[in-house]
């Protein structure tokens, strides 16, 4: 109620955005004042006051049940953003909720502005604090209500709040809050430097590998955040980075891409879905058209296969686990193949595999066709498109 009064005092052109958890008895009684509030001086208000469920951490849940509907306000209205009402102690808090976790964030404290799925976030309060805002609705007559469940300590933040925050001087404020300006000067300074080694979204590994602890941390920030979200825990963060120190190949998952490595880079990768591809004839094979192969003229070579009408109609088809093929020196799995050639793992799962009508495996694309259809002048290559 402070935020919006100030903007009033300012004359700034505001709309109001109100959310309902209907998680506290007074929940309805806040909506109804906000409501009047907004329709005496004129004020554009939109409520979210659906019940509120949720699994999980509460808080968290909230929050983004809470930011979602302001993006959603603000991109149907054609908004410059939100302001919300983050003051002071709310800044010192959530520092002190960092280091107690030993955390490496992507920013210490608070941000003064954000990006939230494109809507612009601003935190005009930061330099007023909870006590000095009170003060001003209650100079100005608004009413403002307390939250009951920031009594309890149940919270973290509720703990800190009371165990710490509400007893510091001004000075002891005051040194927090330049060990917060220093932390994230030195946390600024090492995203330029390191940021540097993100090219074409690409990471070289064996410079991944070069850097302390910390650089790193930044690094696979920036890699897997670019928008600084705040959605990679630093646990997670620390998982990634032993499997990208220890494994030269791997499929990391994360979210719902891969990290992946391929010729001493690492990048992310949408991991693509099963294919099979059925061919009538050489014409139709003439004609093939797939994001995961691609047909041409015989060449001799580990690509070439030459085929007959009883082969028809064939099939080029994604690899399974436990197919092989028969060769002239005996018969080889296909896994086997990936391992010998160094195929990277996330080139395994499409990688292109011809099977006859009689559903035997006659070309495997790199390693070469079966002992029936070999000869000098191949009816057509398949070649494996890599990423």
């Amino acid at each position: 109620m402070a935020l919006l009064a100030m903007c009033l005092d300012k004359k700034i052109d505001v709309s109001a955005a109100h959310v309902n958890y209907h998680h506290r008895d007074q929940a309805d009684e806040e909506e109804a004042y906000v409501r009047q509030y907004c329709q005496e001086r004129n004020i554009p208000v939109f409520v979210l006051s659906e019940p509120f469920t949720y699994t999980g951490n509460f808080e968290a849940a909230a929050r983004k049940w809470r930011y979602d509907f302001f993006a959603d306000v603000v991109r149907e209205n054609g908004f410059r953003g939100v302001l919300v009402a983050h003051q002071e102690d709310d800044l010192i808090e959530t520092f002190l909720m960092q280091e107690e976790k030993n955390l490496i964030p992507e920013y210490y404290g608070l941000k003064e502005e954000m990006m939230y799925h494109g809507m612009l976030v601003r935190r005009p309060l930061l330099d007023h604090t909870a006590a000095e805002l009170r003060q001003y609705c209650q100079e100005n007559r608004i009413r403002y209500y307390t939250d009951i469940t920031n009594e309890s300590d149940e919270y973290t933040r509720n703990r800190i709040r009371h165990s710490q925050v509400m007893s510091m001087s001004r000075q002891e404020r005051d040194m927090v809050l330049h060990e917060i300006r220093r932390k994230n000067a030195v946390m600024k300074e090492r995203r330029c430097r390191v940021g540097t080694m993100i090219s074409d979204e690409h990471i070289i590994l064996a410079d991944y590998r070069k850097q302390e602890q910390n650089d790193r941390d930044a690094l696979l920030r920036m890699f897997l955040d670019p928008d600084n979200s705040g959605q990679v825990s630093l646990a997670h963060l620390r998982q990634i980075d032993s499997i990208l120190m220890q494994k030269d190949d791997f499929m990391i998952p994360f979210k719902e891409k891969y990290i992946v490595q391929d010729q001493g880079k690492f990048f992310l990768y949408t991991e693509q879905k099963e294919y099979s591809d059925r061919y009538e004839c050489l014409t139709d094979l003439e004609n093939a058209d797939s994001s995961f192969y691609r047909i041409m003229k015989g060449q001799p070579g580990v690509n070439a296969v030459t085929v007959t009408t009883d082969d028809f109609p064939l099939t080029v088809r994604s690899f399974r686990f436990g197919d092989a093929i028969r060769m002239r020196f005996g018969t080889k799995a296909v896994h086997r193949f990936f391992i010998d050639r160094h195929i990277p793992l996330y080139q395994r799962k499409n990688w292109p595999i011809v099977v006859n009508a009689a559903g035997e495996i006659i070309l495997v694309p790199g390693l070469g066709c079966d002992i029936s259809h070999y000869s000098i002048k191949p009816d057509f290559n398949v070649i494996q498109y890599s990423s």
